[in-house]
């Protein structure tokens, strides 16, 4: 495995998985297979879980972590070919991923969509200049187009919590939100639930729906009401128009799932990506109720950058 920045097929995806959960039982087995390694953890929008969860991944394989937060205490980075500079930009993406792929063994980037630049965006523009020009592996901590990591996550604890059901029936639910927000995390749940064999049922308010390379294979159902039935799994977020690329549409706030919600899936179980704007995506009878995994999904996402990073120094 060259890179990590999106699902590529089931096999590798169920090798990811059971080493993430080996790790889960044993988080330091492997601790001295990354020693003399670095990873570069290359920040340009914020961060909570993915920072920390990555950085106690590599610790537990023995390698150092380094974090640049490159929003805050980086230049200004240069993203376009035969720029002329004499603007706001310092350092051209050329000289800045040169440098840093001498400097480390992977690199893990997090890098946002614009929302404004839909064909820029869904080139995932800024990750794949990052790969074109530091010749080292890379691995996307959330890019424009997906968030695997946390899909990886997502997997191990759907299969966590699904040993008695051979094929569960998972749902990608909207929500509402007070701002746009990216397609990564839905885009990449979509493209890793169908991938991992699971019945996945995506629901959205009309004109919600996601870019059709993501939902092949899934259930597009409107109804929310009609989708929730004899639901196993159900994940919430929030995502932008895509055809009206980044504008919001609707924040109808019938969409926020409560237990009302429930009363043809009683077993469902809860899933969200965090950070969640309470009583706005989820309410906190959902949230801190016994239905939610949103906190193990949160935990897994150590095992999941560990198994990626272990697979990777292989």
């Amino acid at each position: 495995m060259k890179h990590f920045i999106q699902f590529e097929n089931r096999t590798l995806a169920e090798q990811l998985i059971e080493q993430a959960l080996k790790y889960k039982v044993d988080p330091r087995k492997h601790i001295s297979k990354g020693l003399g390694k670095r990873v570069g953890c290359i920040f340009l929008n914020p961060s909570l879980r993915t920072r920390a969860s990555t950085q106690i991944a590599a610790l537990n394989l023995g390698m150092e972590p380094i974090i640049m937060n490159m929003d805050k205490e980086g230049w200004a980075l240069e993203m376009q070919e035969g720029a002329i500079m004499n603007k706001t930009t310092v350092e051209h993406i050329k000289d800045a991923a040169a440098v840093l792929g001498t400097y480390f063994d992977v690199l893990a980037i997090r890098a946002f969509p614009t929302l404004t630049n839909k064909e820029e965006d869904l080139e995932d523009f800024v990750l794949n200049q990052f790969k074109k020009y530091s010749n080292v592996p890379i691995i996307s901590l959330e890019s424009a187009v997906r968030h695997p990591l946390q899909s990886l996550a997502d997997m191990i604890t759907i299969q966590e919590n699904s040993k008695a059901i051979k094929k569960p029936k998972v749902v990608l639910t909207w929500a509402p939100h007070i701002k746009a927000i990216p397609h990564a995390v839905a885009n990449s749940f979509a493209e890793w639930a169908v991938g991992c064999g699971h019945d996945l049922t995506i629901t959205h308010p009309e004109g919600y729906d996601l870019d059709p390379q993501f939902t092949q294979g899934a259930v597009i159902e409107l109804d929310q009401k009609k989708a929730l039935e004899n639901a196993d799994f159900v994940y919430v977020k929030n995502w932008s128009v895509f055809n009206d690329y980044g504008k919001i549409h609707s924040t109808d706030p019938s969409w926020m799932l409560t237990e009302s919600h429930f009363k043809n899936a009683p077993e469902a179980k809860i899933m969200h990506c965090l950070p969640v704007r309470r009583n706005v995506e989820l309410s906190d009878e959902i949230l801190d109720g016994p239905r939610s995994l949103v906190q193990k999904q949160a935990e897994n996402r150590i095992y999941a950058a560990q198994a990626v990073l272990s697979k990777i120094i292989e």
